[in-house]
């Protein structure tokens, strides 16, 4: 796979800050709007710029219908039961929830193959967005990989890299606002930034902006549960003899919550991540082992440049000032309602 960190990364952060940019640039002081929907707005665009080299056209403007379209249909607790029974995953037609969700799958894999061949079709040289690297990668034995396997890998960075990374921003901008001193501190950290001249990398090192991203996943972490593992030999765990062949399935918010190891579980404190480093059995809000996210850093990239952009640029505050709960989205947990929040003053 492609690497999501080092030189590569530098070249996506003015894309993450052009798409902010463009989403956000109409705001006026008064007016409303919806965390959830604005974040997957810049999620999706950064995604689809930088997995296909898209930003215009046809195609791009239908596969971003499409993904919305899907994602929509799960965007309730209720409809979102169809994702983990089977029983429920019965096709009745354009009415029921898991009859549009196959509808969009398939005209979402009829675009991504015509991209696919049309890529592989194309005489100039393959440029530097994620699908023409994945066409140019070879295995150990010189084969490149099958149609249906950059489909697969196409469809995963999709929906994992879009949805949850505007989820997790959405959470981010609540806890931010929520919490006044929270809000205080990192407006004075970046208040030491020309964020809108500085490099990427310098705005992604900032110490506080990294405490609250990272605090944001520990609190309600995107994915409640980590892939499952089974287990190909005995194990004792705890004092819990397991036998061979038992699934195991890692409870990230368990984890997360657990006092002996994070005071005050309850509390929003980014502080947290500024006075020890946590080791990856006690944080791993993207998972472990050699089943880790592998747009874990682009994530937090991500987020990190969304974050500093939209609060050098706005001042703003929740428009419903009680706490927000958790409801599942999908395959996510984010937060009930889509955190509404007000623009009170333009700041440049």
């Amino acid at each position: 796979m492609p690497p999501f960190h080092g030189e590569r990364m530098k070249t996506y952060g003015k894309i993450i800050r052009d798409t902010t940019e463009k989403v956000i640039q109409n705001w006026t002081p008064g007016s409303t709007f919806k965390a959830q929907a604005k974040m997957q707005e810049i999620s999706l665009e950064v995604i689809l710029h930088e997995v296909f080299g898209l930003s215009e056209g046809e195609r791009y403007r239908e596969v971003q219908r499409i993904i919305v379209k899907m994602l929509d249909v799960f965007s309730n607790p209720l409809s979102a039961t169809f994702l983990f029974f089977k029983g429920l995953q019965k096709d009745l037609g354009a009415w029921s929830p898991w009859g549009r969700f196959l509808e969009g799958r398939r005209r979402l894999d009829e675009l991504l193959y015509q991209e696919i061949s049309d890529r592989k079709a194309q005489s100039q040289p393959l440029g530097e967005d994620i699908l023409s690297l994945l066409i140019s990668a070879r295995d150990e034995a010189g084969e490149p990989m099958s149609d249906v396997e950059l489909r697969d890998e196409l469809m995963t960075m999709l929906f994992a890299g879009h949805e949850t990374t505007a989820t997790a921003l959405s959470w981010a901008l609540y806890w931010i606002h929520y919490v006044p001193e929270v809000r205080e501190k990192l407006l004075q950290e970046l208040s030491g930034v020309d964020v809108e001249n500085a490099e990427a990398i310098e705005i992604t090192k900032l110490p506080y902006l990294n405490a609250v991203c990272s605090e944001t996943l520990r609190f309600y972490p995107i994915i409640f549960f980590a892939f499952p593992r089974i287990l190909q030999a005995p194990m004792q765990l705890m004092g819990n003899n397991l036998p061979k062949g038992i699934m195991l399935s890692p409870c990230i918010y368990l984890v997360h919550h657990r006092e002996d190891i994070y005071p005050e579980p309850k509390r929003f404190k980014p502080e947290r991540f500024l006075e020890r480093q946590f080791s990856p059995y006690e944080y791993f809000p993207f998972g472990g082992g050699n089943r880790r996210c592998i747009g874990a850093a682009f994530a937090m990239f991500e987020m990190k440049l969304v974050l500093a952009k939209l609060l050098s640029r706005y001042s703003l505050e929740l428009a419903e000032k009680g706490p927000i709960l958790a409801v599942r989205r999908g395959l996510t947990i984010a937060p009930k309602g889509g955190v509404r929040l007000r623009v009170k003053a333009r700041l440049s």
